[in-house]
């Protein structure tokens, strides 16, 4: 069910890279705790960013939860769409991004789960 191209973390982010740079969404799992997703807030562009930072927030009809860094890096852009609907995270999760950073350190990638592991952790 969890694609196979991410890496997963224990707060539910994904990450997907490509190159030197990688996007960051949350997960289905993620989502779907939450509830229909009303407002998500971002960085800026620029903004560096350490493994586990705090980079956003996200708000649902139930709660108000902070989004979790995956890797070191510098935001280099946001998805803008997310202002107008943050419900795209609610119907195509691991499709919807947050954040598109380029990696400080490629070899954090190796911390993180792949999608096997993550549905174990979710079960």
């Amino acid at each position: 069910m969890y694609p196979t191209d991410l890496k997963y973390t224990h707060e539910h982010e994904w990450i997907r890279t490509t190159g030197d740079e990688a996007v960051v969404g949350i997960t289905d799992f993620a989502q779907k705790q939450l509830g229909d997703v009303v407002y998500v807030e971002l960085p800026e562009v620029g903004r560096t960013l350490a493994k586990n930072d705090v980079f956003g927030t996200i708000e649902s009809v139930k709660a108000v939860s902070e989004l979790f860094a995956p890797v070191a890096g510098t935001v280099v852009a946001v998805n803008e769409e997310l202002a107008g609907h943050p419900d795209y995270v609610n119907s195509k999760p691991h499709e919807t991004w947050m954040i598109r950073v380029k990696l400080a350190d490629a070899g954090e990638l190796d911390s993180l789960m792949d999608s096997g592991a993550y549905e174990d952790l979710i079960k």
